[in-house]
């Protein structure tokens, strides 16, 4: 179970080609009044105390060494939509990456669904499904993939950032271990 106050922060195109670096891990460390946890290298922490989503974003971009894209959502609906049915049933290949993206709204039109991006050609990124502000899918492990993701990008119109399931279910981790924490303290 998830705590229902739990947030996750994600940051977008930051650790990327060399640009926009910094040490996620370090980061989190300066936050002991948070207990921000970092999850990977990709600019993704979980945010272990209640806080508001504004002051959240503010601080974290204040201390930031650069600008970047803020994302912030609650934890459960990330780690509930990773076992989603769109899922189910469909075979992974090695060369395949099941994702999640987190768009800033909810767009305002969505394209009809299965897509697969690009129009002509095999396929490398394939949408499957989309609840509010998160859309669900599969991308093979291809350079030119980054190209369809700003394709897509601009498709939905709203900004977005895109993390794994293995990311996700390192998020999802996290917040276990969070929990366990909590429970050994009320325990004392």
């Amino acid at each position: 179970m998830v705590d229902r106050a739990a947030l996750v922060v994600l940051l977008r195109g930051v650790n990327v080609g060399g640009h926009r670096r910094f040490r996620p891990a370090s980061f989190a460390a300066q936050w002991p009044q948070l207990g921000l946890a970092n999850v990977g290298a990709t600019g993704t922490f979980v945010v272990r105390r209640r806080v508001a989503r504004a002051r959240l974003r503010a601080e974290i971009a204040r201390r930031l060494p650069f600008a970047a894209d803020i994302f912030v959502c609650a934890a459960g609906d990330l780690v509930r939509l990773s076992g989603h049915r769109c899922f189910a049933g469909q075979p992974i290949r090695r060369d395949e990456v099941r994702f999640l993206a987190l768009l800033a709204r909810a767009p305002r039109a969505m394209p009809k669904l299965p897509l697969e991006l690009p129009d002509r050609g095999p396929w490398l990124i394939r949408l499957l499904a989309r609840q509010g502000r998160f859309v669900l899918g599969v991308h093979r492990r291809r350079l030119q993939v980054l190209r369809q993701f700003a394709v897509l990008n601009r498709m939905l119109g709203e900004p977005m950032t895109i993390r794994s399931l293995g990311t996700i279910a390192m998020v999802a981790s996290a917040l276990a271990r969070t929990e366990r924490l909590r429970g050994a303290a009320k325990r004392k």
